[in-house]
């Protein structure tokens, strides 16, 4: 199927390694043009020219997308080295888990705030697209209760709604915003990979509630982030894609 991607241009916060690189590589690989940012230098770089291999402009710059201002100036360096933006996918994320004061500054600063400042950045040049969206990743977490209750589980909750609600505010402008909840992903150097190593017990918990025996890949991920960004899924706003291998049991 042909997503109509091809010549579109997109940005993609955390785009140097997990499900941020996969989504990155499949939309290049859909033949759009695409910018990421990330905090390590050299990895954003590694990234970048692996892209434009896949004969697509490619640029990044490395970002604490907890830096408003930062955040801003990279969303409009993006827009002017691309030519625009069509879609951004708002994938960062502070993994805080715990009901510690440290967790719920760090989940609402990069969790929730990055997103609310990419979204308002980017506006302006989505407000100039055909095909304009908005991709928010959130989590399984954030509808149901699982060991991550508290500070990260609170603010994924809070994205879907914000989701939710950008899909009623934007649609007169011709811009779809949907959320992504992907259940356990599993990635070198990921979170997952932490647990295993150093809470196999919680790792063994996990693994036994995937009735697919196993945990989902970014590039499973990508897949539906992708699909839900093109043009192709044109009817679709509002909505929460839930990735996760029938993991979670919520109606």
């Amino acid at each position: 199927m042909d997503l109509g991607l091809k010549g579109k241009n997109v940005l993609v916060t955390g785009g140097s390694r997990g499900i941020g690189l996969a989504v990155a590589s499949l939309f290049a690989k859909e033949g759009a043009n695409v910018a990421i940012c990330a905090r390590n230098a050299d990895e954003v770089t590694k990234v970048v020219t692996s892209l434009a291999t896949k004969g697509v402009k490619s640029w990044g710059r490395a970002v604490d997308v907890a830096d408003p201002v930062a955040l801003k100036g990279w969303v409009e360096d993006a827009a002017a080295e691309l030519g625009g933006i069509d879609t951004i996918v708002c994938n960062v994320s502070a993994l805080a888990v715990g009901n510690s004061t440290e967790t719920w500054e760090n989940s609402f600063r990069v969790d929730m705030m990055h997103t609310v400042n990419s979204v308002a950045a980017a506006l302006p040049y989505l407000e100039q697209s055909k095909s304009a969206s908005i991709v928010i990743v959130s989590s399984v977490s954030g509808f149901e209760i699982d060991f991550a209750a508290g500070s990260y589980g609170a603010f994924k909750a809070a994205l879907i709604h914000y989701a939710k609600g950008l899909s009623n505010q934007l649609i007169s402008k011709g811009i779809r915003v949907n959320a992504v909840s992907p259940g356990n992903t599993y990635f070198e150097g990921g979170i997952w990979q932490t647990i295993e190593r150093g809470s196999p017990d919680l790792f063994k918990t996990a693994m036994s509630s995937n009735p697919t025996a196993r945990m989902g890949t970014p590039e499973e991920v990508a897949s539906g982030v992708v699909f839900i960004a093109s043009p192709v899924a044109s009817r679709i706003s509002g909505t929460n894609l839930i990735i996760d291998g029938a993991l979670t049991k919520a109606v």
